[in-house]
Formats: structure tokens, C-alpha cells, sequence
């Protein structure tokens, strides 16, 4: 059978992914990338170590994304995404520039990190004030916060789950329910944090119900990334994605921000000081209105990290 008609396969542009050892949501990401683009995933070797920050820094060592970027070089991708949130945060603006230099030097290749590209999407949208979503402990949700707050970025309310594995397995109704409680004190956006948390369904849903624009780890770390190859990441109606969705007939409320557009990062800067608002845990218990560093042991739950 004569098939010289079909005249394919079509010509793909690469996109390289680091992702932590049990990254489960590999099709989500493949959700946001369009036809003529292919994603090139691999992971950071496993390690047994209990949810803590130093876990997070265990899977975001340089050496261990250059042997990752290293072994994607050989399909050459044109740019190559860290995609881990907690990892990519918990050594504040300074440390993820390293990690971006990292990958950068083991390949000549663009790279981009979750949280590198977090406070990208925040300046796209105009964003200061955010409310948050993480499956995290206390302890690795109040890391994100001091990121953020280096940056300039206000948090104003937040929600977590305590969650120390299978983050993947975290329904739908649960990202939602944690998104309304997290939604006050008027912010700007919501971020749902952490790579093995699913969003891609309950974006769209979110925006129109809260008003506001929805970022997610996972849906930034593909944005973040194509813009560097010039290509547009698709979905459904998404504030990030598509500007109409900030300026249409159903566009946010909160669009465009009253507060300055958030300034690009300059090298090794000195934070900034930040406001704290209320937390809420899943579940309806509330902190304080600080997050302090848990003592040693006192993480809830037990069992290995779902980093992200």
C-alpha cells in the first residue's frame, strides 16, 4: 500500500521535563501543549525521605538537574522545564536562579523552573495580591509565602492539606473547596501550588465562579516554557492563556490590577517585607496569622514527599 500521501509525521518542537521521582501527572501536562510541540519528560532519582524541606532540596540538587538535563540533551529540546514547585521555591529568588543556571550550563539550553515561571505569570496578569492553595505541611506552604513575599507578592489567604503523598490521587472537589476558602481578602489571583496537584479541569470553573484569574504549578511550568520557543500553551478559557478571558464580557473583576504591574526579578535582591492574612487547613481549622516553621517532627502526616 502506496501511504507517501500521508507526508508525515508532523515536524515537533521539544520541550524537556525535569519532574521529582513520583510525578504521576505526566497527561496533564500534555494537556496545555499544542499538536506541533512534544514533551520529553525525566525524573530526579528517588529518594526516602519524609515530607520536609530538606526533602524538597534533596530533589532540586544542582548536580542532580544537571545529570537530568544532560540526559534529555540527547533528544534536544529547545528549552528545558524544572517542574516542581517546591522544589524550585524553597531556596527563595536566589536559589532558583541557581537552579536556572544549573540546567543552563549542563546543556546551553533555556531553562525555566515552576516558580521562576509563577512570578512570570503574575506579571503577565498584573498580579500583587494572591490567595493561595497547597497540598503541602505548614512548613513547606509557609516557604512558598516567603518566596513570594521576596517578590514583592502579597498573600492574603491561604488553604493546605497537610498532604505528605499520593497528592496525585487529591480530587477535583477538594482543589475547590480548599480555592474558596483561600479566596479572601480580595486578591489580585489564586495560585493552586505543587506539579502532582491535578487543575487542569477546575480552572475555567474556578475563574467563573471566583471572579478572578486561577494559576496552577503545572499550568505555568507549560506556559512558562513555550513562551521561550515562541509557541502559545491551549486550553479552556483560561485568564493566563487568553487575554479575552481578562477583557471579555465574562472577564475578571479584578482586571486590570489597581496595584503596580510586579517588577522584573534583579539578581540576588533583598526581600521585601510582606502581609500575612488568615490560614484556613482543609477541614476548617485555622492557624495563626503567621506561619511558623514547624519543630522538629511535628510535620503532619508521615510517609514520603509527592514534591511539586
Amino acid at each position: 500500500m502506496d501511504v507517501s500521501f500521508l507526508g508525515g509525521p508532523q515536524p515537533q518542537r521539544g520541550v524537556g521535563i525535569v519532574a521529582p521521582f513520583d510525578f504521576a501527572l505526566d497527561r496533564e501536562l500534555w494537556r496545555w501543549v499544542p499538536d506541533d510541540v512534544s514533551l520529553h519528560l525525566t525524573r530526579t532519582p528517588f529518594v526516602p525521605v519524609e515530607v520536609s524541606l530538606d526533602q524538597a532540596r534533596l530533589v532540586s540538587e544542582h548536580e542532580t538537574l544537571r545529570a537530568a538535563v544532560r540526559a534529555l540533551h540527547a533528544v534536544s529540546p529547545e528549552v528545558v522545564a524544572y517542574a516542581c514547585t517546591s522544589g524550585s521555591f524553597v531556596g527563595g529568588g536566589a536559589g532558583e536562579r541557581g537552579m536556572r543556571r544549573a540546567m543552563e550550563e549542563a546543556s546551553e539550553t533555556p531553562a525555566v523552573t515552576t516558580s521562576g515561571a509563577l512570578l512570570e505569570a503574575l506579571r503577565e496578569i498584573g498580579a500583587r495580591r494572591i490567595a493561595v492553595v497547597t497540598p503541602y505541611t505548614r512548613s513547606v506552604t509557609a516557604s512558598l509565602e516567603d518566596f513570594l513575599g521576596e517578590a514583592g507578592v502579597e498573600v492574603t489567604g491561604r488553604s493546605y492539606l497537610g498532604l505528605t503523598s499520593h497528592i496525585w490521587r487529591v480530587p477535583y472537589r477538594d482543589v475547590v473547596e480548599m480555592a474558596r476558602e483561600a479566596a479572601t481578602g480580595a486578591p489580585d489571583a489564586l495560585f493552586i501550588s505543587c506539579t502532582n496537584l491535578p487543575t487542569f479541569d477546575v480552572i475555567p470553573q474556578l475563574e467563573a465562579e471566583l471572579r478572578m484569574p486561577v494559576l496552577s504549578a503545572n499550568q505555568v511550568t507549560v506556559w512558562g516554557a513555550l513562551r521561550h520557543i515562541g509557541k502559545e500553551a491551549v486550553g479552556p478559557y483560561q485568564a493566563l492563556l487568553d487575554p479575552a478571558a481578562r477583557t471579555g464580557p465574562v472577564a475578571m473583576t479584578v482586571l486590570p490590577s489597581p496595584t503596580p504591574p510586579l517588577p522584573p526579578p534583579a539578581e540576588d535582591e533583598p526581600p521585601e517585607p510582606r502581609a500575612l492574612a488568615g490560614t484556613t487547613v482543609s477541614g476548617g481549622e485555622s492557624d495563626a496569622a503567621e506561619l511558623p516553621s514547624d519543630p522538629a517532627g511535628s510535620e503532619e502526616g508521615g510517609g514520603p514527599l509527592s514534591p511539586g
